[in-house]
C-alpha cells in the first residue's frame, strides 16, 4: 500500500478532488431519494471510500450510495418500520454479501456480453447528462441522485428538461457556463501547456470560481442563485450535534422475516451493480487492471457491515464516481480512499463552505464526465461492427435511460442471448454440394464444434432437403461436443437415408465408416 500512495500519489490526489465533488451531491442526492436522513448518504460515502476502498482489490473504483438501491431503500423504510430496523437489514445485507465473496460469486460479472457492458456505460454517461440540465439552468426539480425516469417530483427525464424552460435562474445559467468553460479550457489546452495545470485540477478551479461568484452575486437580485440550487450539507451547532446524526440498528428485530428479504434483497442488488461496475471500470482503465471480483464483494460486505451499524445506507462500487476517477487521472485506490476523507473532514469542518457551491458547477462537472461515457463516436464504432454487437448494446441503453439500471442491463442481456442463440442455429453446421446431377447428389456437411438441441431445427431442415439417390459426407472431426438430440436425428435420418438410397460416409477422429447400422452406438463410444 505504501508503494501506491507514494508512486502515484501526484495522480490520485487530483482525481480524488474531482471525485469528492462528483459523491457529495450524489451522495445527499441519492439519501434524499431513498427517504432517508441526508446525512446517512455522507456516512456511506465516508464508508465506501475509506473502507471499502481500502479493503478493494479495486485500483480505480470508487464506492458509495447508489442510485440503483434508492428505490428498495424508500419501500423499505416504510415496510420495516422504522430507519433503524432498516440498518439491521443493511447490516445483514453485508453478511450475506461476504457469504457471496466466499462461495465466490463474484464469476458471474465476467458473463456479460461486452456490448451490453459498453451499453451500460454509454447509458448512463445519457443518464447524467439528461439529469444535469436542469440543474445547470437552476431548475430544481428531481434531486441529485435521483436517475430514475419517472422522477420525484412527478416529472419524467424529458418533462423535466422541458420544464427547467420556465424556470432557468441566470445566476446558476452564467456560473454554469464559466464553470463549462473552465473545465473545456483546462482539458483541452491549459493541461498541456503547463505541468501546474495538471496538479490544480480543472473542476476544483471551477468549485473555487462558483463560491467566490455566490458571495459576490448574492445580493445581486438578477444573480442570486436559490438555496434549492445550492449544496446542502447538514450543519450541527455542537460536537453533540455531530454524532446525534448517527442512527444505530435495533438488533431486538433480527427474527422479523421482512428483515431478512429486504437483506437478501439489499444484498443481491448491491452485489450485481457492483460486480457490473467492476467488470465497466476495467474496461475503462487505461492501464487495465483485473479487479479480483471476490475479494470486491468481501470488501463490499465488509462496507455494507459498517456503514449500517453508524446510520449510513447500502453501498456499492459506482460508475459515475468510478468513471469520474479514471477521467481525471486516478491510478490507485489511494483516490477513493483520499475522496472518503475529504468527504470525512469537509462535514466534520467545512460544512458551511461546502454549502456555498452552486449545484450547476457541479453539473459542468457532471456533463463532462457523462460526455466521455457517451461520446458520439462510440455510437458509430458499435454500428460499424455489425447488428450483431449494435443491437443489445442499444437495447440496454435505451433500457437504462427509461427504466432503470439493472432492468436496462437485463433487456440488453435477454437481447444479447437471443443474438447467440441466433447464430449459433446458423452456425451449427456447413452443407456444401459438391456435385449436383439430375440423378446424383454429392453433398458434404460438416458440423460445428460444439452442437446443441438449439440446433435441432436448422440440422433437420437441411437433412430432409437432401434428394433420393443423393451421398452425403458428414464431417464430425472438429466436433468436440453432440447434444443427445442431434444423435437421435442422425438416427431417425439414418432409417430414412436407407429408403431414399441415400448413401453416408461418417467421417470422425476414429476413422470413416459407411452407413452406420447405429449413430446411437457409435456416439456413444466415441471420442469427439
Amino acid at each position: 500500500m505504501k508503494n501506491n500512495f507514494f508512486s502515484t500519489f501526484k495522480n490520485d490526489l487530483p482525481a480524488s478532488i474531482v471525485v469528492f465533488f462528483v459523491a457529495l451531491p450524489l451522495c445527499l442526492g441519492i439519501a434524499l431519494a431513498s427517504g432517508a436522513p441526508l446525512f446517512s448518504g455522507l456516512i456511506a460515502g465516508i464508508v465506501g471510500g475509506i473502507v471499502v476502498g481500502s479493503l478493494s482489490g479495486s485500483k480505480i473504483g470508487v464506492s458509495g450510495p447508489a442510485a440503483g438501491l434508492a428505490a428498495i431503500v424508500l419501500t423499505a423504510i416504510g415496510t420495516l418500520g422504522s430507519y433503524e430496523n432498516f440498518l439491521l437489514a443493511v447490516v445483514l445485507g453485508g453478511l450475506i454479501q461476504m457469504l457471496f465473496g466466499v462461495l465466490k460469486a463474484g464469476i458471474i460479472g465476467y458473463y456479460f456480453p461486452s456490448s451490453v457492458i459498453k451499453g451500460m456505460l454509454t447509458g448512463i454517461g445519457i443518464i447524467i447528462i439528461l439529469k444535469q440540465i436542469p440543474h445547470f439552468f437552476g431548475y430544481h426539480g428531481a434531486p441529485e441522485g435521483d436517475f430514475a425516469f419517472f422522477q420525484l417530483d412527478g416529472e419524467n427525464t424529458f418533462s423535466g428538461i422541458f420544464k427547467t424552460i420556465d424556470y432557468i435562474n441566470v445566476g446558476s445559467l452564467v456560473i454554469g457556463l464559466v464553470s463549462l468553460a473552465i473545465l473545456i479550457l483546462w482539458e483541452t489546452v491549459l493541461t498541456k501547456k503547463a505541468k501546474i495545470f495538471r496538479i490544480i485540477q480543472g473542476p476544483l478551479v471551477a468549485v473555487a470560481v462558483g463560491i467566490l461568484f455566490y458571495l459576490n452575486t448574492d445580493s445581486i437580485l438578477n444573480l442570486q442563485i436559490a438555496s434549492s440550487q445550492m449544496v446542502s450539507v447538514p450543519i450541527p451547532d455542537s460536537v453533540d450535534s455531530f454524532f446525534g446524526q448517527f442512527s444505530f440498528p435495533n438488533f431486538n428485530a433480527i427474527f422479523q422475516l421482512d428483515i431478512w428479504i429486504v437483506a437478501f434483497s439489499i444484498a443481491l442488488v448491491a452485489s450485481l451493480e457492483t460486480l457490473l461496475c467492476v467488470e465497466a471500470t476495467d474496461r475503462l482503465d487505461p492501464h487495465k487492471n483485473v479487479t479480483p471480483t471476490n475479494r470486491e464483494l468481501l470488501a463490499q460486505g465488509v462496507g455494507n457491515i459498517v456503514s449500517g451499524m453508524v446510520g449510513g445506507l447500502p453501498i456499492t462500487q459506482v460508475i459515475v464516481r468510478s468513471s469520474a476517477n479514471i477521467q481525471s487521472g486516478g491510478r490507485s485506490k489511494a483516490s477513493a480512499i483520499i475522496h472518503g476523507i475529504f468527504l470525512l473532514l469537509s462535514v466534520m469542518a467545512i460544512p458551511g463552505l461546502l454549502n456555498m457551491i452552486p449545484l450547476s458547477v457541479l453539473a459542468a462537472i457532471l456533463l463532462i464526465v457523462g460526455y466521455k461515457l457517451a461520446k458520439p463516436a462510440l455510437f458509430v464504432k458499435m454500428f460499424k461492427m455489425g447488428w450483431i454487437q449494435f443491437v443489445p448494446f442499444l437495447i440496454t441503453i435505451i433500457g437504462i435511460v427509461f427504466v432503470d439500471l439493472l432492468k436496462g442491463i437485463g433487456f440488453g442481456l435477454g437481447v444479447g442471448i437471443i443474438v447467440i442463440l441466433i447464430k449459433s442455429y446458423q452456425n451449427s453446421h456447413f452443407l456444401h454440394i459438391e456435385e449436383k446431377g439430375p440423378t446424383h447428389n454429392k453433398l458434404k456437411m460438416t458440423l460445428a464444434e460444439e452442437v446443441t438441441f438449439i440446433n435441432k431445427g436448422a440440422i433437420l431442415v437441411e437433412l430432409d432437403s437432401i434428394p433420393e439417390n443423393s451421398f452425403l459426407e458428414l464431417d464430425v472431426c472438429k466436433t468436440k461436443y453432440l447434444d443427445n438430440d442431434i444423435i437421435e436425428i442422425l438416427e431417425d435420418f439414418g432409417l430414412k437415408a436407407r429408403e431414399r438410397s441415400i448413401n453416408i460416409k461418417l467421417v470422425s477422429q476414429r476413422g470413416v465408416v459407411e452407413n452406420p447400422e447405429s449413430y446411437i452406438d457409435f456416439f456413444k463410444t466415441a471420442i469427439i
